[in-house]
Formats: C-alpha cells, structure tokens, sequence
C-alpha cells in the first residue's frame, strides 16, 4: 500500500470511487455524482485544495483524501472503496495529510460528518478529532433529517 500526493491523472479514479459512495449512500452528504474534472477541481488542484492524497495498492486506488477551504475553515474529506474499510487506508492517508497540512502551516482541520455514519464518526474520533458542534437538523436533498456533526484536529499538538 502506498500513499502520495494526488495527481491530475488520478481524478477519473477518485470519481469512480466517490460515485460509488454516493450510489451507496449512507456515508457522505454528497448525493449527486461527480466528473472527473469536478473532482479535479474541488479535491486535487482547485484553487481551494489545500492537500490531496491517494492510496494505492497494485495501481488500483483504495481511497483518497483531500483538505480545502470551505466556509473559512480547512475542511477534510475522506473516501474509502467499500470494502476496504478497517484496513489502515485510512490511517495511511491521515498521515500524509496530516504532514503535508502542517507543512502548510494549518494548525487545524475540521471534519463535518453525517451523524448517521457510525464508521466515519468512529474514524475521525480514532484519529483524534474532538466534537466542536452539531447541526442536528442538517438534510438531504430530500429533506431527509441525518444531522451533521463537527469535529476539529489539533495540528499544533505533538507536531
């Protein structure tokens, strides 16, 4: 398994792995897929990526995940092939994001996850993110209440 800095070329496999999530559904407040060229965009060299990274086993991607600016904050995305979940992608990749973040010199990240993904809320508690806020009446498109909660990591602790 190997992690690096997410490249142009790599948009069309970030897609795929994200419209797969979000034919899924369930784990991200994404609903409507997304063009290899919004992905590029939005998660690999818009003008508000901060840091994208991919992880990659055999040329097949198992997960990305990317920090940019969103309402004034460094917010941060993270997308796993189902599947492959539990398997120390995700830890992988919050290493070199994390290293790459300070590098920038954020001193924090902020996560906002749907309250009913019990995985994500578990992965970003393992890493060390805090509670910070809630949105409890966040919806979907289809006005289908999930809640939404916030959560910040320390970039300036053991840096």
């Amino acid at each position: 398994m190997t992690a690096r800095p997410a490249l142009p070329r790599d948009a069309g496999a970030m897609a795929e792995l994200l419209n797969e999530i979000i034919r899924i559904g369930g784990t991200t407040a994404h609903e409507a897929p997304k063009s290899p060229d919004q992905v590029r965009n939005d998660y690999i060299d818009g003008p508000e990526v901060l840091t994208s990274v991919v992880v990659e086993e055999k040329g097949r991607l198992l997960g990305w995940q990317s920090v940019g600016w969103w309402q004034g904050e460094a917010h941060i995305g993270t997308f796993v092939r189902t599947g492959q979940q539990a398997k120390g992608i995700g830890a992988t990749l919050f290493a070199r994001t994390s290293a790459a973040a300070r590098a920038k010199g954020l001193t924090e990240i902020i996560a906002s996850i749907r309250a009913d993904n019990v995985p994500g809320l578990a992965y970003y508690a393992r890493l060390g993110f805090s509670d910070v806020g809630a949105d409890p009446e966040f919806a979907l498109g289809d006005g289908t209440v999930v809640g939404r909660i916030h959560r910040r990591f320390d970039l300036t602790r053991g840096a």
